[in-house]
């Protein structure tokens, strides 16, 4: 079947090259120089593979865990699980057992992992990895994936440095034989990172973050209502061992007032900052305070800074009403989020492909995220950078171990340290208490609400207001700035915006094209000389119109920058769009609960309409995340026949055991194989096999709080959209060019492709725009449809992800 470039058709041939789609000539070089590598469905018969769980659990891992033993499957080789983790290893006999596909099935939803996972001092010694070489030649196994953390990661790589001395040393002992020894002479190793500390160098995300993000806001978001009734202070301790991410990004996310982390020290008189920044705050008419700090928090002496010490200042000093919570495992507990499912998900079909690819000069690798981008990076290099950042904070060189954690840690930081300041830092008023920066920009929303608005709103309003800048706030879109519903914002205007959905300035769908002249009167009439549009397509397109009529309206001529902010995640120009994860987590928490609703019935199907428009993302991902059985979307047609194939593919597996299905549906998938169709065609095609139930979630889609990912993903656009927007103005004043607003590159939207974020101007992007159906030409999820399909047991080719590089270090 074709649609918009992209081929997908029933085949035995999974095709493993090393693109993403990507045009450019480097990209196309590595591809050719790899042609001809192809791996046949089966192709891979008498291979073994063994996956196990190593060290701390974490969210996520169950679902690693099906896509390896599904993938290694659909490949043609045995599967094992290892229980117990190392522990397993050494100890043989019932814990390495062959896995099936219908073992893993009804799993992506559990967090954990139902493998198990121990600690193992045995492992650590050469004797017992002695009797784990021993127990995996016995199963013929020598593949391993390896899912735990950099102590995990690295007792593998040691495992493999020593296989053929272990080996050896086996035949000398008579506990194998030399065909065995030949037969399983290399054991090649491939890890992924499942932590929920996010404390591995070489990956943006380790599995199980993000879903500990989710507990840590759930819980913050809870005691708010409680600490806001009895004006009190709460101090959370959060996890996260030696690293501060977790209460770093989490303090973004909730609006924390102060946050301690072990890579950043507090001075010595953090004590009084603290007690005075509170004091203000409480002066101002805040009613309560939210503290969080990390486990492994530690002041400039090294010394330990914990949640009864911050509590005995506060009561000191303030005689303040301060409770702690420690969530402890519960940031380990719980359903996994989506965007763990679906990395879970990515990365284990990943690492049966490396698997197979590997040679015995090939070097360990890890499968990791770098943007959007799976990446395979030396295991090794990024262990020992991993142990550089205890070093640093071991030696007290602060800065340097907070370098070491990468670009994006640096930035939120940055970016939390003066997103939280009670007001603007006095140089950006002159002594009239007019602003320094001198430019006024304005931020509108255009298109239907989603969560993450307002954190972006929040953020753009504070960073310019941090620069001495005026910002202007335009209610309900087009229409209110017609109006002249505009407000001038203040610093205390955004606060407590994070946490919620919807859009606080308000928004609609109205183009600006039939009022142009009232748009121009009034962005006039308000002096503005920056816009910052955020919203779907029709955000897109708001500003296209706006650009394309520069040569008539010189006003127009300013920069403007589209953030995109969409559940449907349909605008061009970036693989992500603000609000789609927060849609993602509430599909996929609602599948959940419907399939558990019939919890100890007869085998059920159910079929479930997504929004969306005619853009299949969230049938797609929420497919990956749910583990559906289909995902029907308008991108790739389907036909009658398809339909049938589904409906007796669901009946084969109902009879291997499955006791569940679940088909999702793209509402504008086709206009005439409706959902009610489909319920219907499986309803009496199945009915002597399984019954069927139909659901459309509706806009319960749209609401809800937002995902941490949201949150921080706005914040972060926002404070991108800003400083871009105001070097573009001071340009413009150096420059003193008035042809210059006239340049493709100062009408743009800002997007996350693959690996870094990109300014596109959106004039060249409306090229690869299907406006009819407000879709871009080029998805990069539709890559991700076959191996929905794989995973759901059904022929398909797949595309392999992941590339070797040389990691960006500094990134």
């Amino acid at each position: 079947m074709f649609h918009n470039g992209q081929t997908y058709q029933r085949s035995d041939t999974v095709v493993v090259s090393l693109l993403s789609p990507a045009n450019d000539d480097e990209n196309k070089s590595r591809f050719f120089s790899r042609e001809g590598l192809a791996v046949t469905r089966g192709g891979h018969k008498g291979n073994a593979i063994a996956v196990l769980t190593s060290g701390g659990d974490s969210q996520g891992m169950n679902a690693t865990v099906r896509a390896v033993v599904r993938m290694g499957l659909y490949m043609g080789a045995r599967v094992y699980f290892i229980k117990e983790g190392y522990q397993g290893m050494v100890d043989g006999g019932e814990n390495i057992v062959e896995a099936g596909w219908v073992g893993v099935s009804g799993i992506i939803h559990k967090g954990g992992t139902v493998i198990g996972s121990a600690r193992c001092k045995s492992f650590r010694e050469r004797s017992g990895r002695l009797r784990a070489a021993a127990n995996l030649v016995k199963h013929g196994i020598c593949n391993l994936v390896v899912i735990g953390g950099d102590g995990s990661l690295t007792g593998a790589n040691i495992f493999r440095q020593e296989w053929c001395s272990l080996l050896d040393e086996l035949v000398e002992q008579g506990e194998i034989t030399p065909a065995k020894q030949a037969e399983c002479s290399t054991l090649n190793i491939v890890g992924m990172v499942g932590s929920i500390d996010n404390d591995f160098c070489g990956t943006d995300m380790t599995i199980g973050t993000d879903s500990a993000l989710h507990r840590i806001v759930e819980a913050v978001d809870a005691i708010v209502t409680t600490a806001s009734s009895h004006q009190r202070t709460f101090i959370l301790e959060v996890m996260g061992r030696q690293c501060g991410y977790l209460a770093l990004v989490g303090a973004l996310a909730s609006e924390a007032d102060f946050v301690f982390i072990p890579e950043w020290p507090p001075e010595s008189d953090w004590p009084d900052k603290l007690c005075k920044k509170l004091k203000q705050e409480r002066d101002l008419g805040q009613r309560l305070n939210i503290i969080i700090v990390a486990e492994g928090a530690i002041d400039r002496q090294g010394n330990p800074i914990t949640a009864e010490q911050i509590k005995k200042v506060l009561f000191n000093n303030l005689k303040q009403d301060s409770r702690i919570t420690v969530l402890g495992h519960v940031q380990r507990g719980g359903y996994p989020s989506a965007f763990d499912r679906v990395l879970g998900c990515r990365m284990g079909a990943e690492a049966v492909l490396a698997l197979f690819e590997a040679t015995p000069e090939s070097e360990a690798c890890v499968v990791s995220l770098d943007g959007n981008q799976a990446v395979r990076v030396p295991l090794m290099e990024c262990v020992e950078k991993t142990k550089r950042v205890s070093k640093c904070m071991a030696d007290f060189q602060w800065e340097e171990a907070v370098k070491l954690r990468g670009r994006s840690f640096v930035r939120n930081l940055q970016t939390y340290r003066m997103l939280t300041r009670l007001r603007p830092p006095k140089s950006a008023f002159d002594a009239l208490g007019q602003g320094t920066g001198g430019y006024a920009l304005a931020v509108m929303h255009v298109g239907a609400p989603c969560c993450g608005m307002n954190a972006a709103v929040r953020s753009f309003v504070r960073n310019c207001l941090y620069r001495g800048d005026v910002v202007y706030g335009i209610h309900d879109g087009i229409e209110g700035l017609i109006e002249g519903n505009v407000q001038t914002m203040g610093w205390s205007d955004v606060n407590g915006l994070v946490g919620q959905g919807g859009a606080f300035l308000g928004t609609k769908r109205t183009l600006p094209e039939p009022h142009m002249e009232q748009v121009v009167s009034r962005l006039k009439e308000f002096n503005i000389q920056a816009l910052l549009v955020i919203g779907g397509f029709e955000a897109f397109h708001t500003v296209l119109q706006l650009a394309d009529n520069r040569s008539r309206y010189p006003i127009l001529r300013m920069p403007m920058c589209v953030i995109p902010a969409t559940i449907s995640n349909n605008v061009p120009g970036t693989e992500f769009s603000l609000g789609a994860d927060t849609a993602l987590n509430e599909i996929t928490e609602i599948c959940d609960r419907i399939r558990q609703s019939a919890q100890g019935t007869k085998r059920r199907v159910f079929v479930v309409e997504t929004m969306g428009g005619y853009c299949g993302y969230l049938s797609t991902l929420a497919g990956l995340a749910g583990g559906a059985d289909a995902a029907y979307i308008f991108e790739e047609p389907f036909s009658v026949n398809q339909l049938m194939d589904d409906v007796m593919h669901m009946q084969a597996k109902m009879a291997e055991g499955v006791q569940r299905g679940l088909i999702l549906r793209n509402e504008y998938a086709n206009p005439n194989y409706t959902t009610e169709f489909i319920y219907r065609l499986y309803s009496e095609e199945g009915k002597d096999v399984f019954s069927a139930r139909m659901n459309v979630l509706g806009h319960m889609q749209q609401g809800g709080s937002p995902s941490p990912f949201d949150r921080n993903f706005g914040t972060k656009m926002a404070a991108k959209a800003a400083d871009w927007l105001i070097s573009r103005l001071k340009e413009s004043r150096e420059n003193k060019d008035p042809s210059a607003g006239t340049d493709l590159e100062t009408a743009v939207l800002l997007g996350l492709v693959r690996r870094q974020y990109c300014f596109t101007p959106v004039q060249k992007l409306k090229d690869i725009a299907d406006f009819k159906h407000r879709i871009p030409t080029h998805q990069w999820w539709l890559k991700l449809r076959p191996l929905l399909r794989i995973l759901a047991k059904h022929e398909s080719t797949y595309e392999v992800e992941a590339e070797p590089t040389d990691y960006d270090w500094e990134d």
